[in-house]
């Protein structure tokens, strides 16, 4: 019985130095609109937290994406030349 306390005892301290903290920046604000709209919409609220961290997510991303290259998206050749093609 003690080998299985000293075990466990063992796992919880180790457990908390492995674990690494989350980056879900824009869903948790996502997955409460979200669920809170699908909950209203036809009680489909687990739906709705999911497509709403899911949304929120991408917002984050692109609001990231915007504050480090400071362009909307990737389009690195973009000029005000009107004859030149776009790909």
């Amino acid at each position: 019985m003690k080998n299985i306390l000293a075990a466990l005892a063992v796992c919880a301290f180790a457990i908390p130095t492995l674990v690494q903290p989350a980056d879900a920046k824009g869903c948790i604000k996502g997955a409460i609109v979200g669920g809170a709209a699908g909950h209203y919409m036809g009680h489909h609220g687990y739906l709705g937290a999911a497509a709403g961290c899911l949304i929120g997510r991408h917002q984050a991303n692109k609001r990231a994406r915007m504050e480090t290259t400071g362009q909307p998206g990737n389009y690195p050749y973009r000029t005000n030349d009107p004859y030149r093609s776009y790909r």
